[in-house]
């Protein structure tokens, strides 16, 4: 009985030391992810006018430009895939890769061939424990993503897109897998579509109410579009990468959180049959020696 108490203690002490490392990481997740949430809040009306800005142009000068083109019969499409570079988020990267899964999947019922770019760690362990070619992955950034980070893979992807049918390495789509952050209880994985670029604004007439911003194109629709695609791809990415930053934290803030508890849940159980065993030990001694005691007196009554 001794032996099994000392193996409870032990685990009760492992079991806090536990629970001080998840409690830590919790509070740490919870202090990132208010940092998190106004970085993505700050560049949401960036992106937002750069979406207009691109529509108003793409709806209104009829310039045929090759990031806009749709070809007739695409052979090929690359999935950026954005997971963190860290775990203990609960299910925030499964679930953004069974995501990815389905799109792959939908694409090459299609009769798509795919190239898959990744950011974060486990995506790239995901895809290479399954022996599945990987065409370029970015880590090291996945809670704390740059604008120069987004700017290098949307260059990667465009250059992709830009080169010609039958290039080594050429892309007719391109594709984005990634977390959207909508409160602290949820997080939704999303699929959007990059290149080609499809016009959200239509050609319809704007209602009575509604003020649309005046656009001069200089010096040509054709330059302003080469200098703002680029900016256009680059800013999703960011602003999709902000999103998935502030995810990633609210996921592992909630597992922490979880974990916690389930630490606390442990320690009260394991206590209750620590006690439970020392109780029983105790009793069991008292009965050893209320046993003696009845044998030395047998004893001594049978002497005399």
């Amino acid at each position: 009985m001794a032996v099994s108490l000392r193996e409870y203690r032990a685990r009760i002490k492992s079991t806090e030391s536990m629970k001080k490392i998840t409690r830590a990481m919790e509070l740490i997740a919870a202090s990132r992810i208010i940092k998190a949430q106004q970085r993505a809040r700050a560049a949401a009306p960036y992106a937002r006018e750069l979406t207009r800005a691109v529509s108003a142009v793409a709806t209104f000068s009829n310039v045929d430009h090759p990031l806009t083109r749709e070809e007739e019969n695409p052979k090929r499409a690359a999935v950026l895939v954005v997971t963190s570079d860290r775990g203990l988020a609960g299910a925030y990267s499964s679930s953004v890769l069974k995501e990815a899964e389905r799109l792959v999947e939908r694409l090459r019922d299609e009769g798509k061939e795919i190239d898959l770019y990744l950011t974060g760690r486990k995506g790239e362990a995901y895809y290479k424990f399954r022996n599945r070619p990987i065409v370029r992955a970015w880590t090291g950034f996945s809670d704390q993503p740059t604008y120069d980070v987004a700017a290098e893979i949307g260059e990667t992807l465009i250059e992709s897109f830009l080169k010609q049918q039958g290039e080594d390495g050429d892309v007719d789509e391109v594709h984005l897998v990634y977390t959207r952050f909508v409160s602290m209880l949820t997080q939704d994985p999303t699929v959007v579509r990059l290149l080609p670029l499809e016009v959200i604004e239509g050609e319809e007439a704007p209602a009575d109410s509604e003020v649309l911003p005046l656009y001069e194109f200089e010096p040509s629709p054709e330059a302003v579009l080469d200098g703002l695609l680029p900016q256009y791809v680059q800013s999703r990415i960011f602003f999709a990468l902000l999103q998935a930053a502030a995810s990633e934290l609210a996921a592992r803030q909630k597992a922490m959180k979880s974990a916690t508890d389930n630490a606390d849940e442990l320690i009260k159980k394991y206590t209750r049959i620590a006690n439970q065993a020392r109780q029983a030990g105790i009793t069991q001694e008292i009965s050893e020696i209320v046993g003696g005691v009845n044998a030395l007196a047998d004893a001594s009554a049978a002497g005399e």
